[in-house]
Formats: structure tokens, sequence, C-alpha cells
């Protein structure tokens, strides 16, 4: 299971749920004003602002919030967000990758560097880190949609390269399992028009980097490095954080006690 998917499992089990579905709204908002702004207000002829709106619904976002940051980005007076991506090292020497969308690239930077250096981390050059990584598309939907065989013969017909079952943490805390596909990161918005003409609205569809290899991280390194996941993802700037790490069943436990 990727560093990400790790993660989200033990904020479910410390119970921050709450406040993780908070950024997740908010980080919603903004990917749908940055895609509505740079390629319009129609979906049908919008792929990324599209993609968004899919999963601003996979994940119950209501209907006002998702119409407001599409008008906001048509408005005058948007503010003009920067993409940024860092890289850097944590505890073990696992790698991260940090995507941000900002306002301000010397803020970002600035709490973004000092987040990695408070917690065990150094934040690195350009390419050091995503070279182990690879840019795809993932799409999820709950297992519950179908089984494993009807899942695999679409998603192969739709053009995707990779399913996989994962076992993962609903929003209620309970053990749950959700099918992952990879696609190319080109094909994304294709293959997930695709699967959900069949099972329905997916609960997300986004451009991930998945870890080509895994570094197992337990004790010390493992509490220090939730530290520094956490220190990333409450930062406002913050999209998304992905890293490479495994962790245990039972270091999870542990963690989340």
């Amino acid at each position: 299971m990727a560093g990400h998917s790790k993660w989200a499992n033990i904020q479910h089990r410390k119970g921050r749920q709450d406040k993780a579905r908070a950024k997740l709204f908010s980080k919603l908002s903004k990917e749908i004003t940055i895609a509505s702004k740079m390629g319009g207000p129609d979906p049908d002829m919008n792929p990324r602002l599209r993609l968004a709106v899919a999963n601003a619904k996979g994940q119950s976002m209501p209907k006002d919030n998702i119409e407001r940051a599409i008008k906001k980005g048509q408005g005058g007076d948007v503010e003009e967000y920067f993409e940024i991506r860092y890289e850097g090292f944590g505890p073990g020497g696992v790698g991260i990758i940090v995507e941000a969308a900002t306002d301000n690239r010397n803020r970002a930077a600035s709490e973004v560097r000092a987040a990695f250096s408070k917690n065990g981390g150094n934040l690195g050059e350009t390419g050091s880190v995503s070279f182990m990584f690879d840019p795809v598309g993932e799409i999820r939907f709950p297992a519950s949609v179908g089984d494993e065989e009807a899942m695999l013969e679409a998603a192969i017909e739709a053009g995707a390269e990779d399913v996989i079952q994962e076992a993962v943490t609903d929003d209620d805390g309970e053990p749950a399992r959700e099918h992952v596909i990879y696609c190319a990161r080109e094909d994304l918005a294709e293959v997930s028009s695709a699967l959900q003409a069949v099972f329905g609205e997916a609960k997300s569809a986004n451009i991930i980097w998945r870890p080509q290899n895994l570094i197992e991280v337990d004790g010390e390194k493992a509490a220090t490095l939730m530290k520094l996941m956490e220190a990333l993802e409450d930062l406002d700037d913050v999209g998304e954080v992905f890293s490479n790490f495994d962790i245990s069943d039972a270091e999870m436990d542990k963690l989340a006690s």
C-alpha cells in the first residue's frame, strides 16, 4: 500500500477524520476554482474541471459548494494560483513529494521547508525524489460497486494498466475495501468516464505519484515521519502529499493509539 493510503488510514484511526474532511473540501474547492479559471466553467468542455467536479461529488461535497467554486474561478478578483511541486526526504530515507497550489510562492516554500526541518526531514532539489515514483492516473471505487472480476474486465476494456483491491478505513472509521485502478496519466479522463458509465460516480480520480518501491519504517522513525506528514498535510497551500513508506499494521496500531 502506498504511503499516502497508509497515512489516510492512520488519520482515521487517530480520529482526525473531521479535520481531514474539512481539509479535503478546501482542497477540492481550490482545484475546482483553478480548473474553472484555466479552462472555463463548462465541465463538458474542460476535462480538468470535469474530473475536479467528479471528485467533489465522489466525496459528497454539497452541490452549492461546487457551483460556488466554479463561479469563483470566473470572477475577476480571483487569486492567481501557482502550482508547485516540492521534493524531500523524511526519517528513514523515505521520499516525499508535496504538491501545492499557492498565491504566494515565498510563503509556501518557507512553510514546507520548515515542516521538513522541524520533523526529521530535509527538502531536496527538484528531481531528487520524483525519479523513484511514476506519475499515473488513479481511480477509486468502493468495493461494493462490483466484484473484482467485473471491475478488472471493465478497466481493461477502458484502457487501464493495473487494478488492485486495497484495504482502507471508511468515513466512520470502519475497515473497508476499494477498487483502485491505475492508468496512464494522459488517459485518466477517458478511463474515468468509461468506468463511471458502468459503475456510477467514482470516489476519486486523480493524477498521483505512485512509488516504484516501498521503504519500511518502524519505531521512532515511523512516529517522526507521521508528524512530518501531518505537518505537511496541515499547510493551507498543500494539496497532496505522496511518499514511498510502508508501515506494518502492528506499527499502525501503535501510531494510532
